[in-house]
């Protein structure tokens, strides 16, 4: 099994060097797939995994704008398709500093899986920009996202590639890129999702990649007869994903004592309640300030700066029962892990798209805590994106209380999937290996049905 997954990654690292978040990414699924190839050979023979890390496209273009001063900006736009072996291409768009190609393959690789996984007929896709949204001003963003628009409609469409929001793009963003495509195409599709609730968007679209993980978090603890009540939570971010699933976690009756931003984190021994939060929503979504104002507000807050230089990240060292990193990719590392354990932590629910290294990952599954890996657990997003396309499809709107319904439902069956599948394949009780494997049987089924394409 080894010396398989080395040959696949060794082709892999040459063909594409300096790709590092694709090929961790890349190294994990074929690690838990290597069980099923061994005992299907006939997937082994048509190079299904092989093909899988190929994305069928990757599209690269300019997007030229103009700022406030009038000096013309250039950016770079990049949208994935990875596989559309039992739907369009569905995934988010990420406008970040970071953002690039290889990034963008494995946000697209991983969204193959967990798209699977939600069991709707959904791809694997993924797009975005090196562009920054912090710090301009509505027009500049306007502008940016009408000229990235103008090119990506080309590309795009309800039936072919449908993308959502992500890091840098959220409902501000969706509002312009879809003005826009409407604008060109002279058409009210739903090409978008994560749009407004007035305009074709779904009731709990915006919760769902919280709530969704912490739905997840609930089944797990339900194996163990346990629930969230009660338990105190570290959760990493302070965007979209980490504000709803502290909004959950609060509404279940946890309590949650940390949230962060890029220029640090703040811990609230009190607990942080629904006004708290109120207030936080406020400062993210509305005047855009930083997470070391919460300490300011609170009193019962302190506030930590990020250290660059720091190889372990002191959020996750507070003693606590659960975790829900919601941040961004790799933010927790085997030190962070291992501080984790130290502080009594035994269930990690990811809200993020593989915040863990591989090497904390493993510290996870050694210790055989409750691990839900991101695929799974935070599946919720595109769970009810797929449904906000369901209802522009037959021209509805169903209710808060039936998406939420649905939405809960769909991570209970990702739950239990992921259970019968790690334990069919002898790895009881390891939701990493049921999350790959379960993705990857239901794309890889299509893929041979369909032919060497």
């Amino acid at each position: 099994m080894s010396d398989a997954v080395e040959s696949l990654m060794a082709e892999l690292l040459a063909r594409t060097p300096g790709e590092a978040p694709f090929h961790q990414a890349v190294r994990e699924v074929a690690e838990s797939v290597q069980l099923v190839l061994d005992r299907r050979p006939e997937l082994r023979k048509a190079k299904v995994l092989e093909r899988m890390i190929e994305p069928e496209r990757a599209i690269l273009f300019r997007v030229p704008w103009v700022d406030d001063s009038g000096e013309v900006q250039v950016n770079r736009g990049i949208r994935v398709g990875m596989n559309s072996a039992i739907g369009p291409y569905k995934g988010g768009l990420r406008f970040h500093p970071t953002v690039s190609l290889g990034l963008l393959k494995f946000l697209a690789f991983e969204q193959v899986f967990k798209n699977a996984l939600t069991t709707l007929p959904l791809g694997g896709g993924k797009g975005g920009s090196d562009f920054d949204p912090k710090g301009k001003s509505d027009m500049e963003v306007m502008r940016f996202c009408q000229s990235y628009m103008t090119e990506l409609y080309r590309h795009i469409g309800p039936r072919t590639d449908v993308p959502a929001g992500d890091i840098g793009v959220g409902g501000r963003e969706i509002g312009f890129l879809f003005g826009q495509y409407k604008r060109i195409r002279n058409e009210f599709a739903g090409v978008l999702t994560g749009k407004s609730v007035t305009w074709g968007g779904s009731l709990i679209r915006p919760e769902a990649t919280g709530y969704g993980s912490v739905y997840f978090a609930a089944e797990m603890l339900k194996t163990r007869n346990q629930t969230l009540d009660g338990k105190v939570c570290l959760v990493s971010g302070s965007g979209n994903v980490a504000q709803y699933t502290a909004e959950k976690l609060i509404e279940l009756g946890a309590k949650v004592v940390t949230l962060s931003d890029s220029s640090g984190y703040v811990y609230d021994e009190a607990g942080i309640d629904p006004e708290k939060l109120e207030w936080v929503k406020e400062l993210k979504n509305e005047r855009r300030g930083r997470i070391a104002e919460y300490a300011d507000a609170f009193d019962s807050a302190v506030f930590t700066p990020r250290d660059p230089s720091a190889d372990s990240n002191p959020l996750w060292g507070h003693s606590a029962d659960c975790a829900f990193p919601s941040a961004t990719q790799n933010e927790i590392n085997e030190a962070d892990a291992r501080a984790l354990i130290a502080g009594g932590v035994y269930l990690v629910s990811e809200g993020a798209n593989m915040p863990t290294t591989a090497e904390g990952t493993r510290v996870f599954l050694d210790e055989k805590i409750l691990y839900g890996p991101g695929k799974a657990a935070n599946a919720g997003g595109v769970a009810v994106s797929g449904l906000e396309m369901s209802q522009n499809s037959l021209r509805l709107s169903w209710t808060r209380e039936e998406v939420d319904q649905r939405l809960h439902g769909i991570m209970e069956s990702i739950h239990a999937q992921c259970v019968a599948t790690a334990e069919e394949f002898g790895t009881p009780g390891n939701y990493v290996n049921g999350a790959n494997i379960g993705g990857f049987l239901k794309v890889a089924d299509a893929m041979l049905a369909q032919g060497v394409v």
